[in-house]
């Protein structure tokens, strides 16, 4: 699919758009709904990427790294839940790699679910090693294709970079998932066209995108937030450019539209939710934007059925409930 392909698509009526979407998802992913359990385990950060409440100048964020225990105990808490896979989500910081690459053992040993990581640009040997440890999936948003925009959003970085370590994540073996942000200031529909153009040509297996929506705290406070409809468009055309990619629904949709957000996302070709079990103690501190919805699993019932698809919850709780619990190390 070229820019122009993307551009004539996104000038379709929005019924049509999501018709067209609906059939490649039907052919290619069927119904079913994937439920990631996503637990936001540090909002430690050195970047100082402009539009992120995490960002290293922000003095008002509330900063934290969960221990190896509370973040085991929400493992346990999603996969009592059904859920299919774990993400560890955190902002971009010197860590031991170890560590990590501890929890991400016990996770496996103990429950045997996939384990998807997202914690930013790392040395190669970082990646290995958690890898080898057991990590299936690495998320790692390009954010825009627009090179230039990028260094703009993420001072002394550049998307060269962030396109690199994505091609090593692919060369380890990981499933790798990239996405972008829809309404970034200085963004155009063209640039729009080349993320979903650059997601196709990286091949990945996943790919998030969610609507901008602006934090207090930060250069962006006073930028208006993405628009949803366009979000929406997108996540169609990508699932027509990546038949096969898991595509969520994301929060920031649930955040601008709380009452149906993410069930239009799944409407317009998503097939992946992802509700937060990170401890209610700390939810609010991973402060990425303003008004973020905490989406549950009675969110993610609601949507999945609001948008006529399906999912195993409730057959994989009962499934767990029958076997002996795991025993946490």
């Amino acid at each position: 699919m070229t820019r122009k392909d993307v551009l004539e698509l996104l000038h379709l009526p929005s019924a049509t758009l999501r018709r067209m979407a609906h059939a490649q998802r039907m052919q290619s992913v069927g119904s079913h709904v994937f439920v990631r359990g996503l637990v936001e385990f540090s909002s430690l950060c050195r970047r100082n990427c402009l539009y992120c409440g995490l960002q290293r100048q922000n003095t008002a964020a509330h900063r934290y790294c969960l221990s190896k225990r509370e973040i085991l105990a929400s493992a346990q808490e999603a996969y009592d839940t059904g859920v299919d896979t774990f993400v560890l989500q955190s902002g971009e910081w010197e860590r031991n790699p170890l560590w990590l690459a501890d929890i991400v053992a016990t996770l496996k040993e103990s429950f045997g679910l996939a384990v998807t990581l997202s914690v930013g640009e790392c040395p190669k040997s970082h990646y290995a090693l958690w890898k080898d440890a057991g990590a299936d999936r690495f998320l790692l948003r390009h954010e825009t294709a627009d090179a230039a925009l990028y260094t703009r959003l993420h001072p002394g970085y550049t998307l060269q970079d962030r396109l690199r370590c994505l091609r090593e994540l692919k060369e380890l073996g990981y499933e790798t998932g990239s996405g972008f942000i829809v309404g970034l200031p200085g963004q155009t529909l063209e640039t729009l066209a080349d993320d979903v153009v650059l997601a196709q040509d990286l091949d990945v297996a996943m790919c998030g995108i969610g609507p901008f929506v602006p934090q207090a705290n930060t250069p962006l406070a006073h930028v208006p937030h993405g628009d949803v409809e366009l979000t929406l468009r997108l996540v169609s055309v990508l699932r027509l450019a990546l038949p096969h990619a898991h595509l969520p629904a994301t929060t920031a949709l649930a955040s601008l539209d709380p009452g149906h957000g993410q069930r239009d996302g799944l409407a317009a070709g998503a097939n992946v939710l992802m509700p937060s079990f990170t401890p209610q103690t700390r939810r609010r501190d991973y402060a990425i934007y303003d008004n973020k919805r905490q989406v549950d699993m009675q969110d993610v019932l609601a949507s999945v059925e609001g948008a006529g698809l399906t999912h195993t919850l409730l057959q994989e709780r009962a499934a767990r409930k029958m076997a002996a619990r795991p025993t946490l190390s």
